[in-house]
Formats: structure tokens, sequence, C-alpha cells
């Protein structure tokens, strides 16, 4: 019998003065990936269909949108179940944008904190784009 691990989530979020549909649309849009997440991806080319390749090791994103449920992932377009989980929600004024990782069970916790903070400057990034 296989044990399932669910491993470890991590959510941050923050809120944009924005409406919804201008945060949804900057983040859906890959080739504005190095503005807002430049260690991530110093570079971006449309491959094929929703997958891009990423970075100097061009490694292949799957971007999947749902506009109508507000969902841009950036998953691995080998392993889907692995990458940046995004959500893009009306709050009361403007946006509510929810980024989730996932980490295995047996991650070092100061690499976790590491990358959270990371994610953290994400989305001021991303805030600071779609707020001009």
């Amino acid at each position: 019998m296989t044990t399932f691990k669910p491993g470890r989530a991590e959510t941050r979020t923050i809120s944009v003065s924005a409406p919804p549909a201008r945060v949804f649309a900057y983040l859906s849009d890959a080739r504005r990936l190095p503005e807002w997440a430049p260690g991530f991806a110093t570079s971006v080319e449309h491959d094929h269909g929703d997958v891009w390749r990423v970075g100097e090791d061009a490694r292949p994103v799957a971007v999947k949108v749902a506009p109508d449920h507000g969902v841009v992932d950036f998953v691995s377009a080998d392993a889907p179940n692995l990458g940046l989980f995004a959500r893009v929600v009306p709050n009361l004024t403007g946006a509510e944008l929810i980024f989730s990782l996932f980490f295995p069970e047996d991650a070092e916790p100061a690499a976790v904190e590491a990358q959270m903070a990371v994610v953290d400057e994400e989305l001021r990034a991303v805030r600071a784009h779609v707020e001009r």
C-alpha cells in the first residue's frame, strides 16, 4: 500500500487596488514574468500552446489559466503538480492576489522561508505594476 504524504503548503496574499480583471490580465501574460519574477524568469519564450520556455535553462513551464475563476497557475510542463498556484479574487474594493506553493514534507524550514520571502517580493511587484 502506498502512503500518501501531502507535504507542506505555504500561501501568501496581497491586496491590490486594481480591478481583478486588470490583475488577472497582467498575471496571465507569461511575457511579463521577468518583470515580477526576475529570479525565476530571466527570459521567457513561447514554445507551444500554454507552454513557455523560462530562464537560462529554458525549462518548460505551462501557464494554466481559467479567467472565469481567476486561476493562473505556473506549473512544470512535465509535472503539473509542481509550481506556483495563483488566484485573483475580488475583494471589497479591488483584488486579492493569492500565491500558493507546495514543499516536500522534509523541506528545510530555512529553505521554505527563503522561498516564501521571494514570493512576498513577487506579490509586491505584481501589485506595483498593476496599480500604476
